[in-house]
């Protein structure tokens, strides 16, 4: 069995509850993950990036405190040089440079601290993408 092959036979049903009222339900497995607590905010976050059976990606956020909890996911599939990103109730296509900017400027990060396109291709490729 190849690799890709095996990767696919890892699948399964996942099914994201959203704050938005939706729910996010792909066939995929999960590729990488990560938590943090933020002691400013009292509030811990988990972030999970799955990959799906149609190569795409699902980037689901929770994050919370004793008061509060959010839950957010987004499903993004790439498309040459643009990218689509639903979060369950909206759908938006836009150039992935766009894409890029939007994360650099929401996490308040340099241009140097920034991945370039190419290292992004590259973990999408590891990830089977």
């Amino acid at each position: 069995m190849s690799q890709v092959d095996a990767n696919m036979s890892r699948m399964e049903k996942v099914s994201l509850k959203l704050d938005n009222g939706e729910q996010l339900d792909f066939n995929g497995r999960l590729f990488s993950e990560s938590s943090w607590y933020d002691e400013d905010e009292a509030s811990i976050t988990s972030q999970k990036l799955y990959v799906t059976d149609t190569h795409e990606q699902v980037y689901s956020v929770i994050s919370g405190s004793e008061s509060k909890r959010e839950r957010r996911a987004y499903h993004i599939a790439t498309h040459g040089d643009s990218c689509t990103v639903n979060n369950g109730s909206t759908e938006m296509t836009l150039p992935f440079d766009m894409l890029m900017l939007a994360v650099r400027s929401l996490c308040r990060l340099d241009d140097d601290a920034t991945p370039s396109l190419e290292t992004v291709e590259e973990t999408l490729r590891a990830a089977n993408c």
